[in-house]
């Protein structure tokens, strides 16, 4: 079982800001974001929404472990599925939902790899994507009968692109949602 969903103690939101500080010290992070990954700490309500913080900086005793799998697989029918703040991204995921929702937001997620690739199998559905600036989306390789893709938000024009999202597949009467926020991707370092 993943730790990432667990409710955090206030022990663990203290070795984190003890990690942030150190970090900060070391000059690995900036007085601005030092400031903000702290206030996020004191807030973090999950082992997950702690680990986003740390996980682009060396381990150190203390710190909040990030489990990181090569694959996971979604498989529903009916109701809807959400990945959200602190998920940790595969490299690879697999998605099966028939007459359902899938929400997969990258926006506060722990990216180690540079490319992902999203296996869909969706049957009367919408798949969410909520991406930040540096992420871009490809489904090229997506069938689609009866459905399409919508975008919404500004184009990042002039971002380094930090994560590629591949989509390949098939999708039918459904839709895909990509939803553009302003914020940009904290990337964590390649295991």
């Amino acid at each position: 079982m993943s730790t990432t969903g667990l409710r955090a103690s206030h022990a663990d939101r203290d070795r984190v800001v003890e990690t942030l500080t150190g970090a900060a010290g070391d000059g690995r992070l900036t007085a601005e974001e030092l400031d903000e990954r702290v206030e996020a700490a004191l807030t973090a309500r999950t082992m997950g929404e702690l680990a986003v913080l740390t996980a682009d900086l060396p381990v150190v005793a203390g710190a909040i472990p990030v489990e990181v799998k090569d694959f996971a697989r979604i498989e529903q029918n009916g109701g809807s599925t959400r990945r959200g703040d602190g998920w940790v991204v595969p490299r690879r995921l697999e998605i099966q939902s028939r007459l359902g929702d899938v929400t997969l937001d990258f926006s506060q997620a722990v990216i180690t790899y540079d490319v992902v690739h999203i296996d869909l199998d969706m049957h009367l559905g919408k798949l969410r994507l909520l991406i930040r600036p540096g992420i871009v989306v490809d489904t090229d390789s997506l069938v689609f009968n009866f459905g399409k893709v919508k975008t919404r938000g500004r184009a990042d024009t002039g971002v380094p692109v930090d994560l590629r999202i591949e989509i390949a597949g098939q999708m039918r009467l459904g839709n895909i949602v990509i939803r553009r926020t302003r914020r940009a991707v904290r990337k964590s370092p390649t295991p």
